[in-house]
């Protein structure tokens, strides 16, 4: 899988030559898991946990609205964890295919 977060991105510009970067979208699946976040819980640990690499923070950010300025995730929120990864895989070779 590309680590890269921008691999499976598209960049586009608007009239007034500001690029807009578009992440690709994470569907719910039946197979995703859902967590309630614990007392210091980051983007990056909580990617190192479930996929076993912190450079795919950016999937649980863009999966739950999260990580505007910050990897810290707030106390007690329900955290939608895109599984299994096979799945995150297809789901960004799909938005790389479509660029």
């Amino acid at each position: 899988m590309s680590v890269n977060r921008y691999s499976a991105t598209k960049v586009h510009k608007n009239k007034d030559c500001y690029k807009t970067t578009q992440y690709p979208k994470f569907p719910k699946l039946p197979t995703d898991l859902y967590i309630i976040s614990r007392d210091q819980d980051r983007l990056d640990l909580l990617a190192n946990e479930f996929y076993k690499d912190p450079r795919l923070w950016w999937i649980l950010a863009k999966a739950n609205n999260l990580g505007k300025g910050s990897l810290d995730v707030p106390l007690g929120i329900q955290i939608r964890i895109p599984f299994p990864i096979s799945d995150v895989n297809q789901s960004l070779r799909s938005a790389e295919d479509n660029k």
